[in-house]
């Protein structure tokens, strides 16, 4: 019986590495990259309203695409382009409802609605909008991939 004890507290232990984290685990990783992308999502408004290229260019995925509230599809550069040249600038992003995120291991996914003021490839470019983004985490952190901007009917 002795013997069997070692054996048993190995294969328990090699079977606690093969199933992963335990659920209390999973929720508290889970919870801190959901704060790590709330911290994320609130330095990248700040990169907008600021026109900081440094930040955004970090924040932005290489293979990033926006869809605007027009449904263009836009890239990286193109929406570095657009802010670089003044043609995109915001005067306030305010969220109207509290941020949703979303954690899926190394991604994730948040949903809110918010109110932009500010201009649009020249233009003025105000109004609700439904937001989602898509957050992956690699060796640079939390990136942007993909965001969308739908626009909401006035109320």
């Amino acid at each position: 019986m002795k013997r069997c004890i070692p054996h048993f507290a190995t294969t328990m232990a090699l079977l606690s590495f093969a199933f992963g984290q335990s659920p209390t685990q999973q929720e508290s990783q889970d919870n801190k990259s959901e704060q790590e992308v709330r911290q994320a999502i609130e330095k990248y408004r700040t990169a907008l309203l600021q026109r900081d290229i440094t930040v955004l260019e970090r924040i932005w995925a290489d293979d990033y695409v926006f869809v605007n509230a027009a449904g263009e599809i836009l890239t990286k550069a193109q929406r570095l382009e657009n802010v670089k040249s003044g043609a995109t600038t915001l005067d306030s992003i305010k969220e109207e409802e509290d941020i949703t995120v979303r954690v899926y291991q190394n991604s994730a996914v948040a949903t809110s609605r918010v109110t932009i003021k500010g201009q649009y490839g020249g233009q003025p470019a105000s109004g609700q909008h439904r937001s989602t983004h898509v957050w992956v985490k690699g060796p640079a952190g939390w990136q942007l991939v993909s965001n969308q901007l739908t626009s909401l009917a006035p109320k």
